[in-house]
């Protein structure tokens, strides 16, 4: 019968009393093992009683070079070289595959093991046999290992071969040399943290023996809620566009159908961002056929033919290619949905706004990502131009806070005139693209039904941009993604309400306060 490891109060009991005796310890591992107990549960004790000044000790640090895991399998079950001879047919040849199958993990490293002190060799015509050229081997590795764990040490030349074959590692371990303490004693006594209701009835309390307060210690911290950058500039976003008077659309709908996301909006069908490099198509369910008929015959029409003055794309267009569900690749795809809306009943000049998640089939570096925000904007009414669009957009982000801003000629199937916006990155010392926006096409607007004259100016930007350029961030994975980190939210300081400027400097160009 197995004896009874004792518990920590014996331990720490023998350690007083070793003391008491002896004045020190000079090595808490020869301790331990005279004990017969882990040095860990030697450790925690001499960790309570320094705790209490009642022992003093010294850290003593020693590097000692240690078998590997892989090492210690060797120990047991010979080294790989003399597995792969043992696992041969004593004459004759074996096959590569055989002999995967009953070595495992270690018939690579076997073979070469093997192949190098010549113990096997390879079937001229025949690459995948092996044959066996001795009848019978000497572990040398094995022992080695063996002696090396008992303490032994080598020279330097087979060190280093073990080292180089990962088979041993340095490994640190910590131990203590132990004398009395200023509050020395030989048997702790066990201090009372509270008063308890047996204490009062027995009226025993009067002769407890109370620990200390601690005054100075922290207390638990408090759970609260942080400001995260890019809800702060999401909701200022939301405010302005309240403040110019628009009306915010629904975006419940991350799946869309090709037909609302690409050929509603006149991207032909052949266009490379229909390609599933650049777009996330659906499995299941791969196609939707709720489509209004007669608009998508028009979108169709006009696809092929043309016409509102249009040439079209001159191809076979095919229901089948708008069938195919998505991830939006836009928010756009919300607004053709909503300027059809707008046009079954009498028309009406709106001002639409959205901001929601969109995805693309994008290689994730430290300005794009997958998975992001789209800010979508547009107007619809009589006579609108691009000077229009432009005044928006300027009074837009001069409200956010950005004035540096340039705008340049692009190309959009759906827009025409169309310009790509610029915001500057102060972190960077460059520009950075901000969005896209333009004036949507007859090709588009026709087919829905809006009255002749009306035009529609439209916006599809970026959240998480200008966000780093507002608080001065450098990646954007920083700001969104599996690669936030938190203790960056939690320090960051509150935003401070009726700010004039964007205040870089008090969090080290890193957060701002937004204006």
């Amino acid at each position: 019968m197995a004896a009874e490891q004792p518990s920590s109060e014996d331990v720490e009991d023998e350690l007083l009393a070793h003391l008491d005796a002896n004045a020190e310890i000079p090595d808490s591992r020869s301790f331990a093992s005279s004990l017969g107990v882990p040095h860990r549960d030697v450790e925690d004790v001499i960790k309570r009683l320094c705790a209490f000044r009642i022992v003093g000790s010294t850290d003593m640090t020693k590097e000692a070079l240690v078998l590997t895991d892989e090492a210690k399998g060797y120990v047991a079950r010979g080294s790989p070289e003399v597995q792969f001879v043992a696992a041969m047919p004593p004459k004759g040849a074996a096959s590569k595959a055989a002999l995967q199958e009953i070595l495992g993990d270690v018939f690579d490293v076997g073979l070469k093991a093997a192949a190098k002190k010549q113990w096997i060799g390879f079937d001229k015509e025949n690459e995948d046999l092996v044959t066996r050229r001795v009848k019978d081997t000497k572990d040398e590795l094995q022992e080695q290992l063996k002696r090396l764990e008992n303490g032994e040490v080598f020279d330097d030349k087979v060190m280093e071969g073990l080292k180089r074959r990962k088979l041993i590692t340095k490994e640190k371990s910590i131990w203590y040399s132990l004398k009395k303490g200023p509050e020395f004693v030989v048997k702790r006594k066990t201090l009372a943290t509270d008063v308890t209701r047996d204490h009062l009835k027995s009226g025993d309390w009067k002769d407890l023996e109370f620990k200390d307060y601690n005054y100075g210690a922290q207390g638990q911290p408090i759970a609260i809620g942080y400001s995260q950058p890019l809800l702060e500039v999401l909701e200022a976003i939301q405010n302005i566009f309240v403040e110019m008077g628009f009306s915010e659309m629904p975006t419940n709908m991350f799946v869309e159908s090709s037909f609302w996301n690409f050929d509603a909006l006149f991207q032909p069908q052949q266009h490379p961002a229909r390609d599933s490099h650049d777009t996330f198509f659906l499995k299941a369910p791969a196609t939707t056929p709720q489509l209004p008929d007669d608009y998508l015959e028009k979108v169709k029409q006009v696809h092929q033919s043309g016409g509102y003055g249009s040439k079209g794309y001159g191809y076979d267009w095919k229901r089948d290619e708008a069938e195919k569900n998505l991830l939006r690749t836009h928010t756009t795809a919300v607004s053709t949905r909503m300027l059809y809306k707008v046009v079954q009943n009498s028309f009406a000049p709106k001002r639409y706004y959205s901001i929601d998640r969109v995805f693309r089939n994008e290689a994730v570096d430290r300005t794009h990502l997958a998975e992001f925000h789209q800010i979508e904007g547009l107007i619809c009414d009589y006579g609108l131009t691009l000077g229009d669009l432009i005044g928006v957009l300027e009074d837009f982000f001069s409200r956010l806070g950005m004035s540096k801003l340039r705008f340049k000629p692009a190309y959009n199937p759906y827009t025409e005139p169309s310009m790509e916006i610029f915001g500057y990155h102060e972190g960077l010392k460059k520009w950075m693209e901000i969005g896209n926006s333009g004036m949507f096409r007859p090709e588009v607007l026709l087919p829905m039904g809006l009255p002749e004259g009306v035009n529609v100016i439209a916006w599809g930007l970026s959240l998480e941009r200008p966000t780093m350029i507002l608080n001065g961030i450098n990646n954007i994975r920083k700001l969104f993604g599996p690669k936030v980190n938190f203790k960056v939210i939690k320090n960051r300081p509150m935003c401070r309400l009726g700010c004039s400027k964007v205040d870089r400097s008090s969090a080290g160009g890193d957060m701002s306060c937004l204006s």
